[in-house]
């Protein structure tokens, strides 16, 4: 069994994810969002994604995509590559493998993808970590979730989750 992958991401309305290291704004309820969906499950980030995350993991099992051999995770195992880790995932039973990031992370596991959980923040960062372009023809929104900027929120954003569209062979 192969585990739907999933990647889960906060996106700038000029698509970065970050300006150098961590999630560049605050926001309290995208938080909550994305800890409630990755509660439990199994996740794929990248090495250095992993150590920001350090002390959040609680009932994750992280795994950290890292060529470096050596690297002995604190939490979690050490994969070399977006297959393995998908197969380690459906030999554990899991259905569903969540990447977080960074952006290494999410450039290998596109082609991959099931689907996409983007949380597009209204903010332009000008620069920064880019996450992987997507075409809107390979991706349908299935589910869209508003939220406007207030008191405990600086700029407005939207959960979108995306499926990818499959394309079938028709027999002439």
């Amino acid at each position: 069994m192969t585990p739907l992958l999933t990647l889960i991401a906060a996106v700038s309305s000029d698509g970065y994810i970050s300006r150098s290291q961590g999630v560049p704004w605050d926001l309290p309820d995208d938080r909550a969002s994305f800890r409630a969906y990755t509660q439990g499950k199994w996740l794929l980030l990248g090495r250095r994604t992993y150590e920001e995350m350090l002390g959040w993991f609680s009932d994750h099992h992280p795994l950290v995509l890292t060529m470096n051999e050596k690297f002995v995770p604190f939490w979690g195992e050490r994969v070399g590559g977006v297959s393995s880790a998908l197969r380690q995932a459906g030999e554990a039973r899991q259905t569903e493998l969540v990447v977080c990031g960074g952006a290494a992370a999410y450039e290998a596991a596109m082609p991959l993808a099931d689907r996409l959980i983007i949380t597009h923040v209204n903010d332009a960062l000008g620069n920064g970590v880019p996450f992987p372009a997507f075409s809107h023809d390979d991706w349908e929104p299935v589910t869209r979730q508003d939220h406007p900027a207030d008191s405990h929120h600086a700029h407005s954003f939207s959960i979108v989750t995306y499926q990818r569209v499959r394309h079938y062979q028709h027999a002439a």
